[in-house]
């Protein structure tokens, strides 16, 4: 059975829509049963109806629509149970219901087996005979496990909105991964890269030299047409945004990706395989991470590769022609492909891989471009030349959707223009509810960047410096000087603003690709400040460059991350002493009466054992940052990258709220202050929800800055403390973001968590 069973997989995986894989199911499965009839029904959920989908056995004309109402019959009561019912004279059981039309009469033994994708009933699949007889074990086996099996291809049919026929119990339409939030409505424009690395045919040089030539011409060339496309998307994007280019520039630098493609062309490669071997090692690094963000830096790195090639190729020539109202569309939209289309024939765009942490979708963002990502196995074929809807709340995409939609998503979308307007009319308003609660907003960052306070609006500082790019993009660990030269600006761009710069936080499941890390556990393993203290050397250089980067500005606060005991405080703190020490006695050496600033030094909250040490930590550090992304990883236990497991990834589990308001009643009592710098305080819901606990400090992405300010000051405290009430009653993370909503909606600020005003 199990090579009957692969043999039937394999087939409906090569099927071109779900019609035609079903037709194979039941016609494969019954020849492997040598049962009369074999059916497969799906679930209408909407309808409370069951469809008969497919059949070998049973008369179902081309032009009929055969339906069972949720409840009746042999098929609603397998899915009711979730389990399979084995009868052997069906038309004796009470729950038995006759379809005539389909000449179901002479049939009397039925095996019905529920199809379920991740507990949610989408049909169910049946087995038939003439003879009243009970299906073997192994056959009620078979009908079980090819259900099994089953589920996977409906449900990725059902992402993919690839299901056809009249009788279709589902509106074609494509589910992914929310990127931007908005509307977009025009026609897809499929983006490919001029060249791509897999096309590359591996050759050698006797000529190395030339090579390098070669290589170095390309790199310039491409360093040109990147400034030419930060030029064209400057004045759309936040200035920390535009930044995105610099990381391009940094990376063809002869510390990154110049020297290893230098060297393989030296070791005897043409520069196109040189390139393609470099690039395709940086990436392989880059995707081996289990961090999100950094993850991501894959694509830059891929990306940069193939304009180089384009280049080495020369084929760089035609311009394409984009339409009107164009959404891109790509296997993996990258910032560079996404400033490349004019902003103004720009609506949305479609990428069929990567995440919310890609820097596509920061610049979309940025960009008020609505985008949706992880559109899962649709092969980019089937987008093109549609009209389509992109809706960035939800993560639909509806393809050649009907003109009543269309309407509605029309209206949806003026609306939206209309709020985003008042919004940006009171950027420079101060975050404050309507009864005076004060509320910091500040930006999380992660590049060298100047910030532009105009574009900004009103914030507060920098609640999170990520110090890690600088490290990941060379093959050896930055000078003191060169990391001199990345946070000095970073400090100066604030003026007198904080800057809170998390200490180097790699290790374990972000592993350097000049230090590599094998660990069977990454993320409970030998990560952040256990990897630094680790290495003093590293530690004391980087606090060297932050403390000498910060004189005569004053405004430095150092974070230390992923803390779990007072030991791992004490020893930071005895280095941080240290370097500050030996800072100090330098300056004092050539600069008599000059002064050295020891700045705040605070502790991030992720390890949930903090939890349990706040009394003890407090006395030793300044302030604490709550770092509600691995905090909620491990309080859940959930690793967020695995898509078995992260729909269990939810910062609004009620123990994380109740850990939540336990950290800022301890720091209230404490006397100590606390932000929180995940991703939950740039949710307009996690943000109403954190103020009300009490917290009085968020640090976000820049665009989510404008409308938390002004979601807070249509509130008062009451409104929220009456919120927080019912949602720390709550028993699941549905339940909370349903009272969220409801709230939101009924204040008039329902647009800000769906499409519309």
């Amino acid at each position: 059975m199990l090579t009957v069973l692969q043999r039937i997989v394999e087939a409906v995986n090569q099927a071109p829509d779900l019609d035609s894989a079903l037709a194979l199911i039941v016609q494969k499965a019954r020849a492997a049963l040598g049962s009369d009839v074999c059916s497969v029904y799906l679930a209408d959920h909407d309808a409370q109806q069951f469809i008969l989908m497919a059949t070998e056995g049973l008369n179902l004309d081309e032009n009929d629509r055969v339906t069972l109402a949720f409840g009746e019959g042999l098929i609603s009561l397998a899915a009711q149970r979730e389990e399979p019912l084995n009868i052997a004279n069906a038309s004796e059981h009470p729950n038995f219901k006759l379809i005539e039309s389909v000449g179901e009469e002479a049939y009397r033994a039925m095996l019905v087996a529920p199809i379920i994708h991740q507990r949610k009933v989408l049909g169910v699949l049946a087995a038939q005979q003439r003879n009243a007889r009970a299906f073997s074990a192994e056959e009620e086996a078979f009908v079980v496990t090819l259900a099994a099996q089953l589920a996977t291809v409906i449900a990725h049919a059902e992402a993919r909105g690839l299901v056809s026929g009249h009788y279709s119990p589902w509106l074609r339409n494509l589910t992914g991964l929310p990127g931007a939030p908005g509307v977009a409505i025009g026609e897809a424009f499929i983006g490919k890269p001029a060249a791509t690395l897999s096309s590359v045919v591996p050759r050698r040089t006797e000529f190395p030299w030339r090579e390098i030539h070669k290589f170095r011409k390309a790199v310039l060339q491409t360093r040109m047409e990147l400034r030419t496309l930060a030029d064209q998307v400057a004045e759309h994007v936040a200035e920390d945004t535009l930044a995105i280019f610099d990381v391009y520039q940094s990376l063809l630098d002869a510390s990154s990706l110049g020297d290893a493609v230098e060297n393989k062309i030296k070791d005897g490669w043409m520069a196109q395989t040189a390139v393609k071997m470099a690039v395709e090692d940086f990436v392989s690094k880059f995707e081996d991470l289990d961090d999100s963000y950094l993850r991501e830096r894959a694509v830059d790195v891929r990306d940069l590769g193939q304009r180089i090639l384009s280049f080495l190729q020369d084929k760089n020539g035609n311009k394409p022609n984009f339409p009107d109202s164009c959404i891109l569309i790509a296997e993996e939209v990258t910032a560079s492909m996404l400033a490349g289309v004019p902003r103004n024939k720009l609506q949305g765009l479609v990428s069929l891989q990567g995440s919310a942490n890609s820097h596509a979708a920061i610049m979309a963002r940025s960009m008020g471009i609505p985008a949706v990502f992880g559109v899962s196995q649709v092969p980019l074929g089937y987008l093109a030349d549609q009209h389509l809807i992109v809706d960035g709340y939800s993560g639909e995409i509806f393809v050649n959707p009907p003109q009543q939609l269309m309407h509605e998503y029309e209206i949806l979308r003026s609306e939206e223009f209309e709020l985003a307007e008042m919004v940006a009319d009171h950027r420079e308003d101060e975050a404050c509810t309507l009864d005076g609660i004060a509320v910091s907003l500040q930006i999380n960052a992660g590049m060298n960047v100047e910030h532009d306070q105009q574009r900004l609006g009103h914030y507060e500082g920098i609640g999170l410096y990520r110090t890690e790019i600088p490290f990941m993009m060379r093959e050896r660990f930055p000078t003191e000087a060169e990391q001199y030269d990345l946070y000095r600006p970073v400090l100066e761009s604030t003026g007198q603003l904080p800057v809170v710069m998390r200490t180097l936080d790699v290790g374990g499941d972000k592993p350097l690709p000049y230090f590599p890390i094998h660990e069977d556990n990454p993320f409970l393993g030998w990560r952040g400040i256990r990897m630094t203290l680790d290495h003093p050397e590293i530690f004391l250089v980087q606090v060297r460059a932050m403390l000498r980067a910060n004189i005569g500005l004053d405004n430095l606060q150092i974070l230390l991350p992923m803390i779990t005991t007072l030991d791992e405080v004490d020893e930071s703190i005895r280095l941080i002493n240290q370097a500050y020490f030996e800072v100090r006695n330098e300056l004092l050496q050539s600069q008599p009466g000059a002064v050295v600033s020891r700045p705040k030094i605070g502790v991030m909250i992720e390890v949930p054992a903090l939890l349990y040490q706040l009394e003890a930590v407090a006395k030793k550090v300044d302030f604490f940052s709550v770092g509600t992304n691995d905090l909620t990883q491990y309080l859940l236990a959930v690793d967020r990258n695995n898509s078995r497991v992260a729909g269990l990834y939810d910062s609004f589990h009620p123990a994380m709220l109740h850990a939540l308001q336990f950290i800022v009643d301890r720091c209230r009592e404490l006397n100590k202050p606390v932000s929180i710098c995940g991703e939950m305080a740039g949710d307009p819901g996690g943000a109403l929800i954190l103020v009300a606990m009490g917290y009085r400090s968020l640090s976000m992405s820049t665009h989510n800055l404008d409308k938390t300010r002004w979601i807070l000051r249509h509130l008062d405290s009451e409104i929220m403390q009456t919120l927080l009430s019912k949602v720390m009653q709550c028993t699941h993370p549905d339940q909370v973001r349903r009272i969220v909503r409801l709230k939101l909606e009924a204040l008039g600020l329902g647009g800000f968590v769906r499409a519309g005003k």
